[in-house]
């Protein structure tokens, strides 16, 4: 069972200070882990569209599901896009399955959708090994998640948008352009985008978004 620690209050604080929506106030939230809460660091796409920035390095989807009221829906968004899913796999949490994964990403969904808030599910970004845990290689398994996701959104209860697509290489991993060098390991990250990657996923998020605002 997972339970809640420090870092599930990180945005406590800024929460409080943020209040409910001001009328006719669209609120986005950005929901997600490392790959959310680190876009902010290189781009002031969140500042310049006044977006709410609420990921936690390193969390997988249980742990996300337990701030999900917290940070999401007591905030009474508009709209929220969930980017998650990628940590369960590299095991952060222990070991887990596609089916569980997905079922706490729908979880997070129904529980926007019952609360009138329009949900963007986001592919997971394509990973062919992972830097702090070698040897898992789970390229395959993205693509086999991504393809539940996209299926679910086909419902109409949430809108998918595809990430993964433009950014994965000839083995289904992050291309170098979209992410940095890690001087530690001596290789490419492959997990996290640098600017140019989310320059790139700024684009196709804000298409989708214009949709609705």
């Amino acid at each position: 069972m997972v339970s809640k620690g420090k870092q599930d209050f990180l945005y406590k604080e800024d929460n409080n200070k943020i209040g409910l929506p001001k009328p006719k106030e669209k609120r986005i939230i950005f929901f997600g882990n490392s790959i959310t809460q680190g876009w902010s660091s290189f781009t002031n796409y969140f500042k310049e569209n006044n977006y709410v920035n609420r990921g936690i390095s390193g969390q997988t989807t249980p742990q996300m599901l337990l701030r999900y009221n917290d940070d999401v829906i007591n905030l009474k968004p508009y709209a929220v896009i969930i980017l998650a899913g990628t940590n369960d796999l590299a095991g952060n949490t222990g070991p887990t399955t596609i089916e569980k994964i997905f079922d706490n990403i729908k979880s997070m969904t129904e529980i926007s959708s019952a609360n009138n808030i329009k949900v963007f599910l986001c592919s997971i970004l394509p990973v062919y090994d992972y830097i702090w845990s070698s040897g898992i290689f789970p390229s395959n398994d993205i693509i086999k998640l991504n393809i539940v996701i996209k299926e679910y959104c086909k419902s109409g209860i949430a809108t998918y948008v595809d990430y993964h697509t433009s950014m994965k290489d000839e083995r289904n991993g992050l291309k170098n352009e979209f992410t940095y060098w890690n001087e530690t390991h001596n290789k490419y990250d492959g997990v996290h985008p640098d600017k140019k990657g989310y320059l790139h996923m700024e684009k196709i998020i804000q298409k989708k978004l214009k949709e609705i605002l």
